[in-house]
């Protein structure tokens, strides 16, 4: 899964790892979690099986459900223990396109691209024989799904650790499997007591009034040990300065019209975070109706490092109420503040990007009707497209930024058959990208897509047509296949 961000508190720095002498190499996305609470018997499993003395490649799995904290306990184990490797790196695997985006990154970071920086096949290998001839590394794999794709990328010989964090339970002989189940109700009500600022970050269950201790454990057990939703409810309790009673009753006066919508929530997550989330939209709509818009925008994307450019240049095609805030950097600033009270979103101000967990996006678009869903999925393509500048090789970079959500965008137009020409613009464009950075496979159904909605909407003499069809051409020239008749 993608990592539970809201854990870090933005107000605490991180004083140990100010301590430890930076890495030559190291390129984990994530501050390290000052709430991080339990996991040690996993951690310590990991430790002791990557020490084992085998001098061979050894890969683990951390596998649970959606929101179970993976991301964090890789998170934890890097910076646990980043003084005893020599190198660390981090690549998402959600797709392979994202997996191969993040792989031409570390293979920048390596200065390995030195000879041909734009051909993405050769950067891919470079960094696998780097892994295959140097020793004492670390490469965590986040959100791996589909294992089969992501063994292509491993090295088969070597001598260093890899970690996996992944959603399946069936891992094979590609990696030792370690399943992350809930938190038990008396660590789960200690990490809400942290976080909620009732004790102190190192305190115990037992520092807190033993009032208080009741009612985080039941928090907990209503929770289910889910870590995101503890995280929700600290968040909120300490934003609105509810009390641990207070919030706790606010669940069961809302619980018969919560339950009656929870059905509607296609996913695998417990109800619970819907219910803590739903609330919170209601407050959002009211205080800044751009802010709830702006949600609404970032549950389409992908959830990870939203280009805060996408949403500026993209305002155009946003709506009404959304386009004159998203122009205005005051105002995007404040919605942008808005969601941050929540913890709805975390802001990389380095890096000019937005994060939403995937969890927050479900329960967002479960909250829509079919026709709101499709608008917001309509106007999300458009502003991808506006956002993404004519297509140059000067410009890779913009596209691995935006990457992620063009695929986003590109399942949104498959889902709901989209066929609007701003759709084939999209297409085309990164079908483009991708055909130049020999990525054939990918780009052919991107162009052939592009293709069929030219074609429907422009009719077949227009130019348009024309560029896509020497295009795929091209492409199949390039794979030494016949063009089709």
């Amino acid at each position: 899964m993608h990592s539970l961000q809201t854990l870090c508190h933005p107000l605490i720095q991180d004083q140990q790892t100010q301590r430890m002498a930076p890495l030559s190499i190291w390129n984990v996305p994530h501050h390290r979690n000052t709430f991080f609470t339990g996991r040690e018997d996993i951690l310590t499993h990991l430790h002791s099986t990557f020490t084992a003395g085998k001098t061979v490649i050894l890969t683990q799995a951390i596998s649970g459900l959606g929101g179970i904290g993976k991301t964090q306990i890789a998170v934890e184990y890097a910076y646990r223990h980043r003084e005893e490797y020599k190198a660390i790196l981090w690549a998402k695997a959600d797709s392979r396109e994202i997996l191969v985006s993040d792989l031409v990154g570390i293979a920048e970071l390596l200065n390995l691209a030195k000879k041909n920086p734009q051909d993405q096949n050769q950067m891919v290998s470079a960094v696998k024989r780097w892994l295959q001839s140097n020793t004492n590394w670390l490469f965590i794999l986040d959100n791996a799904e589909d294992l089969a794709m992501v063994r292509e990328y491993l090295p088969s010989v070597g001598n260093g650790h890899i970690l996996l964090t992944t959603r399946s339970q069936v891992t094979g002989r590609m990696a030792r499997c370690i399943k992350v189940n809930k938190m038990k109700p008396e660590e789960g009500g200690l990490f809400l007591l942290r976080w909620a600022n009732i004790i102190a970050l190192e305190a115990s269950l037992d520092a807190a009034p033993a009032t208080d201790q009741i009612k985080a454990v039941e928090i907990s057990q209503i929770m289910d040990g889910l870590p995101l939703a503890l995280d929700q409810a600290g968040a909120y309790i300490e934003e609105t300065a509810s009390s641990l009673s207070g919030y706790l009753n606010l669940y069961q006066n809302k619980n018969t019209v919560l339950l009656k919508r929870r059905g509607k929530l296609i996913s695998d997550h417990p109800e619970s975070v819907f219910t803590t989330w739903s609330h919170s939209f209601e407050k959002i709509q009211q205080a800044n109706a751009a802010a709830a818009e702006l949600l609404r925008f970032c549950a389409f994307l992908h959830p990870d490092s939203i280009p805060e450019e996408i949403i500026i240049e993209g305002a155009p095609e946003l709506g009404p109420i959304l386009q004159p805030v998203a122009a205005d950097p005051f105002e995007l600033n404040d919605a942008i503040g808005e969601l941050l009270k929540f913890s709805l979103v975390q802001r990389d101000s380095e890096a000019n990007t937005i994060n939403i967990h995937r969890l927050v996006q479900t329960v967002v678009r479960a909250g829509m009707d079919e026709a709101t869903q499709r608008l917001w999925a309509e106007r999300t393509v458009r502003a991808i497209n506006r956002a993404l500048p004519d297509f140059e090789l000067t410009a890779h970079q913009v596209y691995q930024r935006c990457l992620p959500h063009v695929q986003a965008c590109m399942a949104l137009i498959d889902q709901l058959h989209m066929s609007f020409t701003d759709a084939a613009q999209l297409l085309y464009q990164v079908g483009q990208y991708l055909h130049k950075h020999a990525q054939y496979e990918q780009a052919e159904p991107l162009y052939k897509r592009a293709l069929a909605i030219y074609e429907q909407e422009l009719g077949p003499d227009h130019p348009h047509v024309a560029t896509n069809i020497d295009n795929l051409a091209s492409l199949y020239r390039n794979q030494s296949k016949y063009v089709p008749s």
